[in-house]
């Protein structure tokens, strides 16, 4: 065992000149004399790793030193001999600074590392050492250390170390452990409730090299047991008990001055003397060396010594066996005559182990009754002798209960338990009967005895120990009888237990008898136990392991010849019985036929009923498993039954592959297998269909599937392609009804019927067809969204071509463009007020077309009338109302801010797209065109009127030329067919108000200012230069083709090359210079418009503005209109100013950046709007307007518009 909890740590080793181990030895005296002065015995403590290896203060101070001091031979030899040996040390270690101590001093002794150092040279050196009389080496020795104060080195219960139930079984409760070996119930050191230190409690011992132990032997001759934990060998040196008086003897021969001054010498332990000495005086003596794990035992008075190789730690023990009790009886003699004091009372434990006999251990309780038969003879020889004496006084007293000072003898210092002399004037002593003369010269009279027990007692005490000694005998004998059966009645099983428990009570010897009853009722309850399970109506019987009828035999032939009387062998008779009946019935239904499955079945469970296993009933069971297996098969393959899948159906040749064979069972794994293997084939082919690239047509499919549905097995692959091919004809069936129908069928259908088409496995041949009519659909769509949206538009085609519903609802506009802004918005059919049959149906389109446009114009004139209540912000010193927003988010304020001609709401001219008034006019000042301002293109429509490119008629009227060739309906056709004749219709109103008589005069008059501005010019100054005449063609340029430039200009940056950016950048510099000088020239108005000409004229142009398409007529009333009323300057001045802000030359990366930068804080600073909106969208239930198209609530940066 090797002991936990102390673990030596890694030493520094020092060195000095080495010593000459191969030095002549010093030839030793033939005794060497040990006197001793006031000795001590030290303990080291030791500490948690955790503290080893700080300077910590030392727990104790107990520590011993070895000195031999002979400084001169002579003088030494002269003088008279002075005290030495033992000695108490001053110097405080702990376990690791002891170590290092210890191990600095071994290694610099003999010069070499510690481990190196031969144990026959440190044993050379120890003696020669001690033999000598000139060198003084001095040595520490940590000695009996009490263990319970500072820890033992092996694990007990309650300790500092957590112990697992494992390590408790095997550490702390084993009896190899020193501190449970004392109280084991076989030692009579149990008996002593006190903890004798050093006998009952351990000892731990830290050695250094040449700390020895002198010639001893244990106190009361106790055996010794030492365990050496770890570190360096203990060298030990034994005498046999045989020869401890030899060597007594021996010892006072050589040394008698000593042991004339000190009888008792040897128990001082300060008596060392070379072995060699011993055995040349014929004292046998034997040696050996104890390693770290190993084990050392000595013997009743054995005497032994040694000592440390090295730094080691060890822990020590006493303990008593039953066979000690005599040397303990002798040793309390020996104390006697040596007037030695006892660690405790023999007496008192001999009676007190006999006072409980029945707690004894067998041969504890042989050995005990021996020696208080002994010691009862002797009180009584003794209490005689007193009588003589004449001391007839006598009382009672408990001895146990007094201090054993004060109870010991003050002749012998043995302690009294049974009886003393005292007397009534000496009260302070007493004596043991066996020194009565020696207790003081008062007269016999005044005498007294007292007495633990009387002369009756301990006799009775006597009887109850032979009892429980001679008890085993008579158990014995009983036992003998029972199993032998020698009066031939077999004892019942309880009689049996009964004699087993008391073997068991009274701790009796384990020995052949005993086990031999046990291992009879071990069998008898094995026996019991297999009847219970045959017998037993529970159901853990059918659970049990079964019985063969073999031994079901042998049971009833053990519970015959058991020397034990069964009663329940009556009941295995009657089972065996049941058994062979049972074998005649299997074997008449086996050679039946046909086979009766019902009869078999009910065979079968009747068998696993007796719990016994029958030969014939491992063929009834293989009969049975074939005959359900087959009447599985036979219906799995009825016409009448439910198709099983596949997976069942190999299950169930699985389990055929297990039935045990017979011709009809191979015949039907034949059949079915077969099936399968036909089964899989099929399966095959129908998941190539399903899967391969190449599709097959129905008519393949409907054959496959023909041919499949003779198989009796649910095939899941067959039955997808059976599904496939229902679906592939509902399909089909869906295209005819669609192709078939009163309209085109609508693109949407188209779609989902080709998506669905795709999916199948199915070759259709309608399918190409569709898909080509979707993709014509398509290109449709994708042309005409070319012609009418802008780049990067945030509006569907459909929205752009549907009337702005909700035109005059600011927040639902906001909205609008928050939803696209956050990818809420939902396109397309989603917007219109229409379900999707509605849309299939072209009168309700057009009905809610007409709705729209309704609405659309009461919307516009709702918000011309808000916008137009809002105060200037040009002319204002203040920003206009907060509810104008322009589309960067901000509200518009200054110069540069530019009213919508449609809508009538303010907006920043740097965020929008605003008319060029200097790519129109490209003439010189004195040129008529530039007079004429009421031709100036200074109209204005913002984003949110102004949604898309705004096409001319002519290019619609192709997309419509394109759209009546498609055979598939869009809702952006429908869409595109209702604007068209809403163009057209506004076009042929708007025809019909220029050509009346009051406009055309009006017209004609215009016609005339402008020609009388000509004529004056051009007798004040004719063109000189190419450059006049070339602003004279641009000045008789009509409107249209104005538009036309305006439209060209969007992309201008993109299409000019570098010679022709030059040159745009010459006349942008010359007219910004010359254009603003002319504005104090522009009178007006240059015609005079009743109010019953205007009002129908503005109605006209406010309709024409709602539509996205671009016509000349628009572009005539709206000269009419200007040309009636005072020249916009602030207009005309806030266009140049942008117009100029745009010169190629000032648009720096830097400007643009600072731009960019400006509309994206704007719209941070506003993103709680966007929040608040989502808020309210989620919580509230809001309809989609009926055929809307609504505005945005942010638009596009003017340098995004630019891009456009």
């Amino acid at each position: 065992m090797i002991g936990l909890g102390l673990v030596a740590k890694e030493k520094t080793l020092r060195k000095k000149d080495s010593i000459q181990p191969d030095k002549e030895e010093v030839t030793c005296l033939p005794s060497v004399e040990v006197k001793e002065e006031d000795s001590g015995f030290g303990k080291v403590a030791s500490f948690p790793d955790k503290d080893l290896n700080q300077s910590l203060k030392a727990r104790t101070k107990m520590t011993m030193q070895l000195r031999n001091n002979h400084s001169n031979t002579q003088l030494e030899c002269k003088r008279p001999p002075e005290a030495f040996g033992f000695e108490q040390a001053t110097q405080e270690y702990t376990l690791q600074s002891f170590g290092e101590m210890a191990d600095s001093f071994k290694a610099d002794y003999f010069n070499m590392p510690v481990h190196m150092v031969p144990t026959e040279v440190v044993e050379k050196e120890f003696w020669r050492l001690v033999s000598s009389i000139e060198e003084d080496v001095t040595v520490e020795y940590g000695a009996d250390i009490h263990s319970r104060e500072f820890g033992s080195g092996f694990p007990v219960n309650n300790g500092k170390w957590n112990l697992s139930p494992e390590e408790e079984v095997e550490y702390a409760t084993s009896g190899w452990n020193l501190n449970v070996m004392p109280v084991l119930d076989q030692s009579v050191l149990c008996h002593i409730n006190a903890d004798i230190s050093g006998m009952k409690v351990p000892w731990l011992y830290v050695g250094m090299v040449f700390s020895a132990f002198c010639w001893h032997i244990e106190d009361h001759w106790s055996y010794s047991i030492n365990y050496l934990h770890w570190g360096e060998p203990k060298t030990w040196y034994g005498v046999p008990s045989l020869a401890a008086e030899h060597l007594e003897e021996v010892m006072k021969r050589l040394t008698p001055e000593l042991f004339d001054c000190q009888p008792d010498l040897l128990h001082q332990l300060v008596t060392l003397m070379n072995p060699n000495t011993l055995m040349s005086h014929g004292v046998p003596v034997v040696r050996t060396n104890q390693c770290a794990g190993e084990f050392v035992v000595t013997f009743p008075r054995a005497y032994h010594s040694g000592f440390n190789q090295g730094y080691n730690f060890a822990e020590a023990v006493n303990f008593c066996t039953a066979d000690w009790l005599p040397a303990g009886r002798q040793c309390i003699e020996h104390y006697r005559r040596l007037q030695r004091y006892c660690v405790f009372s023999h007496e008192e434990l001999i009676c007190k182990m006999a006072a409980f006999p029945e707690k004894l251990d067998l041969n504890l309780a042989v050995a005990v009754h021996k020696e208080m038969f002994i010691l009862v003879q002797e009180e009584r020889r003794l209490r005689k002798t007193l009588l003589e004496k004449g001391i007839t006084e006598a009382e009672r007293e408990a001895f146990e209960l007094l201090p054993d000072d004060e109870r010991q003898c003050i002749k012998c210092k043995t302690t009294c338990f049974l009886s003393a002399l005292a007397c009534y004037d000496c009260p302070d002593g007493l004596v043991c009967l066996s020194h009565i003369n020696d207790l003081c010269k008062c007269s016999r009279n005044r005498q007294y005895l007292r007495y633990r027990y009387t002369l009756d007692e301990l006799p009775a005490m006597l009887q109850k120990l032979k009892i429980r000694a001679e008890s085993f005998d008579n158990w014995a004998k009983n036992v003998q009888a029972a199993l032998e059966v020698e009066d031939g009645r077999k004892r019942s099983f309880e009689e049996l237990r009964a004699l087993e428990s008391e073997a068991r009570e009274r701790r009796f010897p384990n020995s052949e008898l005993l086990q031999r009853l046990k291992n009879c009722l071990s069998e008898a309850e094995a026996c019991i136990s297999q009847v219970l399970g045959l017998v037993s109506n529970s159901d853990d019987r059918l659970e049990a392991p079964q019985l063969t009828l073999t031994e079901l035999q042998v049971l009833l032939k053990q519970m015959d010849t058991l020397p034990c009387a069964m009663h329940q062998i009556n009941e295995v008779k009657d089972v065996l019985q049941q058994v062979e009946a049972y074998q005649i019935q299997t074997r008449e239904a086996l050679i039946s036929v046909p086979y009766n499955s019902e009869l078999l079945q009910s065979l079968l469970e009747k068998g696993q009923q007796l719990c016994v296993e029958v030969p014939e009933a491992h063929q009834l069971q293989e009969m049975v498993e074939q005959v359900q297996w087959l009447d599985q098969v036979k219906q799995a393959l009825s016409p009448s039954a439910q198709r099983h899948s596949l997976v069942i159906m190999k299950k169930l040749l699985v389990t055929g592959n297990k039935v045990p064979s017979s011709p009809s069972v191979n015949k039907a794994r034949a059949e079915l297998q077969e099936l399968l293997t036909i089964a899989e084939r099929w399966e095959e082919k129908a998941h190539f269909c399903l899967e391969a690239r190449q599709k097959h047509t129905p008519a393949t499919l409907e054959v496959i599937i023909r041919e499949a549905e003779n198989i009796p097995v649910y095939l899941p692959n067959i039955q997808s392609l059976k599904e496939a091919l229902t679906k592939a004809q509902a399909w089909i069936a869906d295209v005819n009804e669609i192709q078939n129908g009163d309209h085109y069928p609508c693109l949407d259908d188209l779609e989902g019927l080709v998506a669905v088409g795709r999916d199948l496995p199915v070759e259709l041949e309608e399918l190409r067809q569709l898909e080509n009519q979707v993709l014509t659909a398509h290109s449709w769509k994708k042309k005409a969204s070319k012609t009418f949206l802008k780049k990067n538009s945030c509006y569907t085609l459909l929205e752009v071509l549907c009337p702005c519903a909700d035109v005059g609802s600011v927040s639902t506009k906001r909205s609008r463009w928050m939803e696209k802004e956050i990818g809420l918005y939902k396109y397309d059919t989603e917007l219109l007020g229409l379900s999707a049959q509605d849309l299939r149906d072209p009168g309700s389109v057009i009905m809610a077309f007409k709705e729209g446009e309704a609405k659309e114009k009461e919307g516009i004139l709702q918000l011309r009338h808000i916008n137009s209540a809002k105060p200037n912000p040009i002319s204002s010193s203040t920003a206009a109302s907060a509810t104008s927003i322009c589309v960067c988010g901000q509200v518009p304020a200054g110069e540069e801010a530019l009213q919508c001609d449609l809508c009538q709401d303010w907006f920043h001219g740097q965020c929008v797209t605003v008319p060029r008034l200097l790519s129109s006019l490209r003439a010189s000042p004195t040129s008529s065109q530039l007079l004429a301002w009421w031709e100036w293109n200074t109209k204005f429509l913002c984003p949110l009127c102004m949604r898309s490119r705004r096409p001319r008629l002519e290019t619609i009227l192709s997309l419509l030329v394109g759209l009546q060739r498609l055979p598939v309906r869009l809702p952006e056709g429908e869409a595109l067919q209702c604007l068209t004749e809403r163009a057209i219709g506004w076009q042929g109103r708007a025809r019909q108000a220029l050509a009346s008589e009051d406009v055309a005069a009006l017209l004609e008059q215009l016609a005339k200012v402008r020609q009388q501005l000509q004529n004056k010019l051009r007798h004040e100054k004719a063109p000189t230069s190419s450059s006049d005449l070339a602003s004279d063609s641009l000045r008789n340029s009509t409107g249209k083709d104005i538009l036309k430039e305006e439209e060209l200009v969007l992309n201008e940056d993109r299409l000019l090359s570098p010679e022709k950016t030059l040159r745009k950048e010459t006349l942008y510099k010359r007219d910004e210079e010359l254009l603003p000088s002319l504005l104090s020239q522009l009178t007006g108005p240059v015609l005079e418009l009743p109010e019953a000409t205007r009002a129908p004229l503005e109605e006209l142009m406010m309709e024409g503005d709602l539509l996205e398409v671009t016509l000349d007529e628009n572009y005539s009333i709206w000269q009419l209109l200007q040309a009636g009323q005072n020249p916009n300057l602030e207009r005309i001045l806030t266009l140049l100013e942008l117009e100029k802000s745009e010169n190629p030359e000032e648009q720096t990366p830097e400007r643009r950046q600072q731009r960019r930068q400006k509309v994206d804080l704007s719209r941070k600073e506003h993103k709680h709007i966007l929040e608040e909106h989502m808020s309210s969208v989620q919580k509230k239930d809001i309809s989609p307007p009926s055929f809307s198209s609504i505005t945005p609530l942010l638009h596009l940066s003017y340098f995004h518009q630019q891009e456009l």
